[in-house]
């Protein structure tokens, strides 16, 4: 899964006992899609190496009620997603699994707060993270390592506690 901290050995644990409990999530693979093993040249990439795509664009009516309804680093979200490592070997899933997943954008690897913070709900892209930003080049610990591409869909976002104005004496 994505959650970068602690909280990954408990939620593969209930992971693994929700798919022992309910097989019917299990199954075959999502079939990778066909751009996996290396950034296209008609993605986008921002400064810090993550390429993207739009797949679907978002819900919202302008370009101006997008922004405002993009996530914070502060804030939680609720996606669907899909991990594949350059080899079209799948890792992870939540739409494989049957369960959307909701978490803070503070709780899961560099690469996913960054372009979800691009995105606004029901917006679907597909990113490339560079190692650098997911879990680097070999993690260990059942983490898979390199260039991880994720199809993500933002279903929705839960508005976080704000930090407090840095004073203007201080800045």
């Amino acid at each position: 899964t994505l959650l970068a901290t602690a909280p990954l050995v408990a939620v593969l644990a209930s992971e693994q006992r929700a798919e022992a409990q309910f097989p019917f999530f299990g199954g075959s693979d999502i079939p990778a899609p066909p751009d996996v093993a290396a950034v296209p040249a008609d993605a986008e990439v921002t400064a810090s190496g993550l390429a993207f795509k739009i797949l679907q664009p978002p819900s919202c009516e302008s370009p101006q009620e997008c922004k405002e309804q993009r996530p914070f680093k502060f804030d939680k979200v609720t996606v669907d997603y899909t991990g594949w490592q350059t080899n079209g070997k799948m890792f992870d899933s939540s739409v494989k699994r049957g369960q959307k997943i909701t978490f803070g954008l503070d709780q899961v690897i560099k690469g996913w707060t960054e372009g979800l913070q691009l995105m606004a709900p029901g917006e679907k892209r597909r990113f490339w993270i560079p190692a650098a930003l997911a879990y680097g080049e070999n993690p260990g610990g059942g983490r898979p390592g390199g260039l991880l591409v994720f199809d993500v869909e933002l279903y929705s976002v839960q508005r976080g506690p704000r930090p407090p104005e840095t004073p203007a004496d201080v800045a």
